[in-house]
């Protein structure tokens, strides 16, 4: 596996993202070890949440979120998934896969930061990863939120503004991330702003990571990630831990998944879950702060009543 490590340099002058980078390596499941970048503020004692981001996005994504959070008296872990952000970049699209990036999360955030009692957030694929890991490792749980997000098993098809999404990921020439963040935004993003979502990306052989991503959504029965993905909901169908749905109005792809989890989930029984006006598929970005109240209420809340 050649892996490409992008230079410091150009996460320099980051707009309201002035949090110092943290590192730790994982096993690449090829024989090497991967360096995954993660940021980790609040109190070290404080109830742990996991804020698990998507594609074509990194931990930046979360830069409204974690103050809110942080001042709740939460600790904050936020990783950069491997192929994003800060953290190293297999150079090869078939370096990825749901599998691997399933275990590269799980090998960071329990066999190197060993954290405990974990409220995971997920978005996008934040959720598919994250989601996947409460339903393999229960008891390192406290809670999830999931925003935007699913456990797709390729039953049920994708909607068709995704597989444009996909179709232009595959074909681009030159692939713009910072331009699809912003197309899944209902605010405009800042020049500065996109700048940030481009800058793990200084040259298109970083980006296998972004590439790969949407070709390993399950989206027929037989997709190599299904098994474990129905394994996954057998297991979240009888859990109880709490479960709270935070899904935007003004997103397209994922708008279905809210009701799948909130009826299938034990655990989002008898809560109240909102919905993010005014906000796109990155709600992060739409309603960073909002969604950090959301998420610390929910904390509180739940861990309060346990």
């Amino acid at each position: 596996m050649r892996v490409l490590r992008t230079p410091d340099e150009y996460f320099a002058g980051l707009v309201d993202f002035e949090y110092q980078p943290r590192y730790a390596e994982v096993g690449d499941q090829d024989g090497g070890t991967l360096r995954m970048a993660y940021v980790a503020e609040g109190p070290e004692d404080g109830p742990v949440v996991l804020l698990l981001h998507g594609e074509p996005s990194w931990s930046f994504l979360y830069r409204e979120v974690i103050p809110v959070l942080v001042g709740a008296g939460l600790r904050v872990v936020a990783p950069d998934l491997v192929g994003f952000g800060r953290s190293d970049k297999p150079s090869e699209i078939d370096d990825h896969s749901y599998a691997r990036h399933v275990e590269w999360v799980r090998q960071l955030v329990f066999d190197e930061l060993d954290l405990q009692r974990v409220t995971v957030v997920g978005q996008d694929w934040g959720g598919l990863i994250g989601l996947r890991l409460l339903a393999e490792h229960q008891h390192r749980f406290a809670g999830a939120v999931a925003a935007n997000t699913g456990v797709p098993t390729g039953d049920h098809d994708m909607p068709e503004v995704w597989w444009r999404f996909r179709r232009t990921v595959e074909s681009a020439e030159t692939l713009d991330v910072g331009r699809l963040v912003h197309g899944g935004c209902r605010n405009p993003l800042s020049s500065a702003t996109r700048a940030a979502y481009d800058a793990p990306f200084p040259g298109e052989e970083y980006k296998a990571g972004p590439r790969a991503m949407p070709a390993l959504v399950p989206t027929r029965p037989d997709d190599p990630a299904t098994a474990a993905n129905r394994a996954a909901w057998e297991v979240l169908e009888r859990s109880e831990l709490p479960f709270l749905t935070a899904f935007s109005d003004s997103d397209p792809i994922t708008a279905a998944m809210g009701p799948v989890l909130r009826g299938s989930i034990p655990g989002a029984a008898g809560i109240e879950h909102p919905t993010v006006t005014d906000a796109g598929h990155f709600l992060q970005e739409d309603a960073g702060t909002r969604l950090g109240r959301i998420m610390a209420e929910f904390v509180h809340s739940h861990r309060s009543a346990s």
